[in-house]
């Protein structure tokens, strides 16, 4: 190999050199025993042994580098020889069946798990990026002793007061209870109406009527519990908008568990009756409870598990998710509540709106990546630990994404494997695949309804820039700025787009919460509900 001959080369060379530079007796004469000679011996010694040790280390660098390249060139060459034998497979059996078997194959096939971990994990091991992390908390720190020192100075006293936190998430109690009748319906009746329709539907002989009774009972029964209940609580008690987003989210994750739940196990016992001789097994309720907890939309019976848990990992996570949110707090209260609070009673023109859009894209921007940081990594690592699951892949590296497509895939992994198999794959497969395009967009229209739903029912008021911003801005950049994308001005002009959007929803959310404060509604008819105040209230602010 050619590592081997360098290697060899510089060490004959070294030794050649040895050769020349020791003097022979029969050249010289006799050696000279007096002390003068030894020390230049000892000396020559010294300096040889340093000059053997530079040798060393640079041939062991020179067959490194080269072993590497040898090792990605044979590995490189194998992946190519596998991807095209595969490649070659897949033709002939292609052309060995038809293309309606292959197409009930490839919707067949789902999520695989895989042991792995967080990106964000492996790239805290480098010391490079774990700086990053220590100047987010050093920022912190500055917000805390920049609120002491303002206080101190208008008030007299170095308190830092918290009623915005008391106020967001006021009224757990109702919270609480409210969740645990979702959960509980969650677990046990998708369950139980499935496993009756399962024994009636192996030995009962009218098969359809039994699967469309099933069918409306289970719709009848979601949509109770999980589609008016939470909105009657959240309308009814009036809750302050955290606990709102935290009713409204676990509605959205409860239905999303429990479709993923009786969509896969439907299609199990179906295969398992088209199947004869082989007997259906329904999964256990243990399953199905680990399933609602673990961090992941799409149900199996079992996953990839760690072997014990990292309890000090968790505490961790925790630990960073309750610093996100008084980084939150301390965002709102410094940069955002002072520019659009208004009290000097100053209505907004256009030159101020356009400002304050500018002005709103940093504290939006680390909006985003605190609700990144804290709900994809820490919160679902946290939960993911506890439960000893072991695919830890939530996201991908969005941010060196240089188009917008590929940013909505890899932004958060866990929704999108729900959209991606439960209604991309399968709009496709009711279609016979000949709307790809019609599928893109029915799979931003889901997410740009339940964006928008979350956020009216979070804030208490409709105003549709999120849908605005998925359904149209989201579907544009989509296929304009797609795949074909690279190069870094790619992932410039992404960030760019990222940090306007975000500037863009702060500062038009924020005008019409104070809105509503300063020009309550004074009637409830559907254009009274559905028109922003902030557009007719001459109190902007």
């Amino acid at each position: 190999m050619a590592a081997s001959k360098t290697s060899s080369n510089v060490v004959h060379r070294a030794s050649g050199l040895s050769s020349h530079s020791s003097p022979s007796p029969t050249e010289n004469g006799p050696v000279r025993q007096d002390a003068k000679h030894t020390e230049f011996n000892s000396e020559d010694m010294q300096q040889w042994t340093r000059h053997v040790e530079r040798i060393k280390a640079k041939v062991i660098e020179q067959v490194k580098a080269q072993m590497s390249e040898v090792l990605d060139k044979v590995l490189t060459d194998s992946l190519q020889s596998f991807s095209q034998s595969t490649h070659s497979n897949a033709v002939e059996n292609t052309h060995q069946q038809t293309d309606g078997k292959t197409r009930r194959h490839r919707m067949q096939d789902g999520k695989v798990f895989v042991a792995r971990q967080s990106i964000l994990d492996e790239l805290f091991e480098i010391s490079h990026i774990r700086t990053i992390y220590h100047m987010f908390i050093a920022a912190l720190l500055l917000f805390i002793i920049s609120t002491l020192a303002v206080d101190y100075i208008d008030q007299g006293r170095l308190v830092l007061d918290f009623d915005l936190f008391f106020y967001a998430f006021g009224q757990l109690g109702t919270v609480i209870w409210a969740w645990l009748i979702m959960f509980s319906y969650t677990l046990l009746g998708p369950y139980y109406i499935l496993s009756q329709w399962q024994e009636l539907y192996h030995h009962f002989q009218w098969k359809k009527p039994v699967s469309v009774a099933t069918a409306v009972v289970l719709l009848a029964a979601e949509m109770s519990v999980l589609g008016y209940f939470p909105v009657y609580v959240v309308l009814h008690y009036q809750l302050p908008p955290a606990s709102r987003f935290i009713i409204i989210l676990e509605q959205i994750r409860f239905l999303m568990k429990s479709y993923s739940f009786i969509r896969e196990t439907v299609v199990a016992v179906l295969r398992a009756k088209s199947k004869k001789g082989e007997a259906a097994r329904f999964p256990a309720l243990s399953s199905y409870l680990y399933f609602l907890f673990c961090p992941t939309l799409i149900y199996r019976e079992t996953y990839p598990r760690n072997p014990y848990i990292r309890w000090n990992y968790v505490g961790r996570n925790f630990a960073m998710i309750l610093g996100s949110l008084f980084y939150l707090y301390f965002i709102l209260v410094r940069l955002c509540i002072p520019v659009y609070k208004n009290e000097s009673n100053q209505p907004f023109s256009r030159r101020t709106l356009v400002l304050a859009v500018f002005h709103s894209t940093l504290p939006g921007m680390l909006m985003l990546l605190l609700g990144f940081f804290a709900f994809l990594h820490c919160w679902l690592n946290a939960f993911a630990e506890m439960l000893r699951f072991a695919d830890r892949m939530f996201y991908k590296d969005w941010w060196n994404s240089t188009s917008f497509a590929n940013y909505y895939r890899t932004w958060n992994i866990v929704v999108h494997d729900w959209l991606y198999y439960y209604a991309y794959r399968d709009f496709l497969w009711l279609s016979g695949h000949r709307l790809r395009s019609v599928a893109t967009l029915s799979v931003f229209a889901v997410s740009a309804f339940v964006h928008e739903y979350a956020f009216t029912m979070g804030f208490g008021f409709f105003y549709p820039v999120m849908f605005c911003l998925f359904a149209v801005i989201g579907v544009v950049f989509n296929f304009t700025l797609n795949d074909k994308r690279k190069g870094p001005v790619w992932n410039i002009i992404m960030w760019t787009c990222l940090f306007i959007g975000q500037g863009v929803q702060v500062c038009l959310y924020c005008l019409e919460w104070y809105a509503q404060v300063h020009c309550p509604r004074t009637g409830t008819g559907f254009w009274e509900l559905v028109t922003p105040r902030s557009w007719t209230c001459s109190y902007k602010g």
